[in-house]
């Protein structure tokens, strides 16, 4: 092919597919920079971008377990509260059984100290009703209220915190005296101090739970996390690298330009040839 046609300017030609090849680049460097990723679409890494996008759906998945994870805590929180004004006022109600032993006590003293422990005994079915934190009570009397936190994001494994009765009307607490208008026997201080342990075992294995959910939560967020910085590491752009490549590119755009510029003044210089 000549390279002295006019009808076709070779120089030209190649030279704007040269800049047509910098303008493409530039642009996808543009949008790097822009989006803050390499790899924003399935075009631009097929493989890659499956890659990352099981990877934040695993991540957004383990948003769920967390808040599974952080209300069964909220529930386990709030049973362990009452359970432990309950073992309070079990030791009140020890205190005022223990009083109401004393011999010579007047009729009218004994009565008094019998209503101050029928009263607490009432409160203990108060408080015990009432701790429920989103439908649950793992406390009260006769329910079957369970946690059963999700561990994982398949469904398949769950943390479990059973219910324990904590009313006057469960195993724990139901043996107690229900007044002091009767006397009061050795045997019925020894009922309160049982019931005083069972409080105190039921709450320790409240207690044992709860740390099992805070430990397995926290172990979630580092994962969560892990995956988040996989997920970086796969698809963000080196915005310093970007952004020399962004300069590079903008000088070469220039020259190339000046040297489609240069190939367009190829046919015109022909002309001077026929000039006189």
């Amino acid at each position: 092919m000549s390279l002295n046609s006019v009808n076709t300017n070779v120089s030209a030609m190649i030279a704007l597919q040269s800049l047509n090849a910098i303008n493409k680049e530039y642009a996808q460097v543009q949008n790097r920079i822009s989006t803050g990723l390499k790899i924003a679409s399935a075009k631009d890494n097929p493989a890659i971008w499956a890659i990352a996008q099981n990877m934040r759906a695993e991540s957004k998945s383990l948003d769920a377990v967390m808040s599974s994870l952080q209300r069964g805590q909220s529930i386990v929180d709030t049973a362990v509260s009452a359970g432990t004004a309950i073992s309070d006022i079990l030791t009140q109600m020890k205190e005022k059984a223990l009083a109401a032993t004393e011999a010579g006590l007047s009729t009218a003293s004994k009565q008094a100290l019998s209503d101050e422990y029928v009263a607490l005994r009432k409160q203990i079915d108060t408080i015990a009703s009432t701790a429920t934190f989103d439908g649950v009570n793992l406390i009260s009397a006769g329910s079957t209220g369970k946690i059963r936190a999700l561990a994982n994001t398949k469904a398949t494994a769950t943390i479990d915190i059973d219910h324990a009765d904590l009313s006057t009307t469960g195993g724990t607490i139901s043996p107690i005296l229900a007044n002091l208008t009767g006397g009061v026997a050795s045997a019925d201080i020894d009922k309160i101090d049982a019931a005083i342990q069972g409080v105190s075992s039921a709450l320790s294995k409240f207690g044992v739970g709860s740390k099992s959910l805070d430990r397995h939560l926290e172990m979630t967020s580092k994962l969560q996390d892990t995956f988040d910085a996989g997920v970086g590491n796969l698809v963000d752009a080196d915005m310093a690298k970007e952004s020399a490549r962004l300069q590079a590119l903008q000088v070469k755009q220039q020259l190339a330009i000046m040297a489609l510029r240069i190939a367009n003044q190829g046919p015109s210089l022909l002309l001077s040839l026929f000039r006189q």
